[in-house]
């Protein structure tokens, strides 16, 4: 019987006792310069990737885990320490490293303007591919991938699903041993993430492929077999992922309450001495205690009535953030509450609505992105616009915030028509966009100025929103630092505080928290339910379904259209199943998705 096209190249290193081991790190330590900052990549790290393993590489931004997979392909080289990778020394021998492993950086790594077969080919070229050898390599490929239709579709075109299968098909041109994937997730939804993890775990069984991954996603770790944990360029510790969900046996419950909105539960909660973490679950509220305590209703929430508290087992989300929250604590000297005391929507009252679409309607040529979208947004509410990559949700959020005027129908913000009068809107509403439009040789301080005096802020209120921005956001060490240099969690505070400047009614957020570790999240959406809180009416995009459960609403887009509209509550209801009687956001979107309502073709 033949191989398989996909079947990895022999190690071509001398085999020894590491045999077992794909690739080893002893002692390395990286240093880099930004401006006159010395930053300390990785400190002294020392772990090993298994051969015929998922390896999951878990950190916060700029915990050093890009500097370590462009360490692993040979891209950089290390101030200290060996790196060793299929059995070479990939400091020594970096030519020959980089021709039997693949790399896929984030963002893909693909030429836009070039077709699909064009970028196949390219790559192909690059890594030496005999012509004859290419057809059912691409055959393969394509199949494997399901991009076989769109050969000739020019790579820009592509949804952010379809890119990223296109980026991981160049990097299969020639089948490695030992696969590098740096955040292949990051930017897109559910369903291409299942495709992804399919792809990935068929390369690995059926091709004996060694893989490592970077991910911002902590349920992606539970599906690898060992994750290596980084902070501040040190490694916290590496191991299978119950491993470390194991430590907190007896400290993860989900806590319900038929007093309180989840969102109010929650933030109730969280201020609990008792409680390191509080993030919403589903129609609850999954809280991690101290050790050593027992939680019950009473300790949790005295004088509330309707109150259950039950246990659940730990997961590998509950560990990290345990870990590096207490970390996180202890250089921040603890959390400050988020106030909008500043904010001048504060005194509206909630309710009425804002924000009003009826039969809107995008076309490009002959192609409709959106079309006869109907919905209306509540002030003070939160309202999440999702669906699948190339939806139609951007093309809708353009709309809404007058950056793209529509072909069809009537839409209305803060009570102006925006067919007629998009200025007048823009500036009752912020806008954060999914690509943070920052000024990155501009600092911090420079951002804050540049988009106050844009906003038309007078000069004294210029230096009261700024002196805020500065400490809500707590930018203030940071202040004279160059944007560009920021991690991306600092990035997005800043976006975030610069859509703030001028007190905005409504806020747009596009994917906000896109690639951003699990405690960025936790604090956004801590600073979102605050301006929830004081009236904001707030419309958030986001591929991360856990998120949708801090919305009020949600509405789930397919090819330009709505595929549902409801809370949370009633959207999950409407994907229930014998098989699946208590389905999540997330089945609940990929049922929805692979409807045939969903109207793919």
């Amino acid at each position: 019987m033949a191989a398989s096209a996909l079947q990895p190249q022999p190690p071509g290193g001398a085999p020894g006792a590491d045999d077992d081991i794909a690739l080893r790190f002893e002692g390395v330590s990286k240093t880099f310069l930004a401006g006159k900052r010395t930053i300390q990549a990785l400190r002294g790290v020392t772990l090993a990737a298994r051969h015929g393993q998922v390896t999951g590489l878990i950190g916060p931004d700029a915990a050093g885990k890009t500097t370590l997979m462009r360490l692993a392909a040979g891209l950089l080289l290390p101030d200290e320490g060996r790196i060793t990778a299929l059995g070479l020394d990939a400091t020594r021998d970096a030519l020959a490293v980089q021709a039997r492993l693949g790399y896929m950086p984030q963002r893909f790594g693909l030429y836009e303007d070039l077709t699909v077969q064009e970028n196949l080919d390219l790559y192909a070229d690059l890594q030496g591919v005999p012509k004859g050898a290419r057809k059912a390599r691409y055959d393969e490929l394509m199949g494997m991938t399901g991009l076989g239709p769109f050969t000739a579709r020019l790579a820009g075109r592509l949804s952010g699903g379809m890119k990223q299968k296109l980026g991981l098909a160049c990097t299969l041109v020639r089948p490695p041993r030992l696969l590098l994937l740096d955040e292949p997730t990051v930017g897109v939804d559910p369903v291409s993430r299942r495709e992804l993890w399919s792809i990935v775990y068929r390369l690995v069984q059926d091709a004996g492929m060694t893989v490592v991954l970077s991910t911002a996603y902590l349920d992606e770790a539970e599906r690898c077999h060992a994750v290596l944990m980084l902070h501040d360029g040190e490694l916290l510790g590496q191991g299978p992922p119950d491993e470390f969900s194991a430590e907190l046996r007896g400290r993860t419950f989900l806590v319900n309450s038929d007093a309180m909105s989840k969102r109010a539960l929650q933030q109730r909660l969280s201020r609990n001495a008792d409680v390191t973490d509080a993030i919403i679950q589903g129609e609850a509220v999954r809280i991690v205690t101290v050790e050593g305590a027992a939680p019950s209703a009473d300790t949790l929430l005295p004088a509330t009535q309707g109150v259950t508290v039950q246990p659940v087992a730990p997961r590998f989300e509950d560990s990290f953030v345990t870990l590096l929250g207490a970390r996180q604590r202890e250089a921040d000297g603890g959390q400050r509450d988020f106030t909008v005391a500043e904010h001048g929507a504060g005194g509206a009252e909630s309710g009425a609505p804002v924000i009003e679409v009826h039969h809107l309607s995008r076309r490009f040529g002959d192609f409709y992105a959106v079309k006869g979208v109907e919905f209306s947004v509540n002030r003070g509410e939160i309202f999440g616009l999702l669906g699948a990559n190339g939806a139609g949700k951007s093309t809708t959020f353009r709309m809404l915030c007058g950056l793209l005027p529509a072909t069809e129908g009537k839409l209305t913000v803060a009570g102006v028509d925006l067919r007629k009068a998009r200025a007048a809107a823009r500036g009752r509403i912020g806008y954060m966009s999914q690509k943070f439009s920052l000024y990155g040789n501009l600092s911090v301080r420079q951002n804050l100025e540049f988009f106050s005096r844009a906003y038309g802020l007078a000069r004294d209120r210029r230096a009261t929103r700024i002196a805020w921005a500065l400490e809500q956001f707590e930018l203030q060490p940071l202040a004279d630092a160059v944007s560009a240099d920021l991690s991306l969690g600092y990035k997005q505070r800043l976006a975030m505080a610069c859509a703030l400047m001028h007190e905005p009614d409504i806020l747009f957020l596009d994917e906000p928290t896109s690639g951003v570790d699990p405690l960025a999240r936790r604090e956004f959406w801590r600073r979102i339910n605050a301006l929830a809180e004081a009236h904001v009416t707030v419309l958030v995009t986001t591929h991360f379904m856990e998120e949708a459960e801090y919305c009020d609403r949600v509405t789930i887009m397919s090819a330009g259209e709505i595929l549902a509209l409801g809370t949370p509550a009633e959207i999950k209801a409407g994907a229930r199943t014998a098989g699946q009687p208590d389905p999540t956001m997330e089945d609940a979107f990929i049922h929805l998705i692979e409807s045939p309502a969903a109207g793919h073709g």
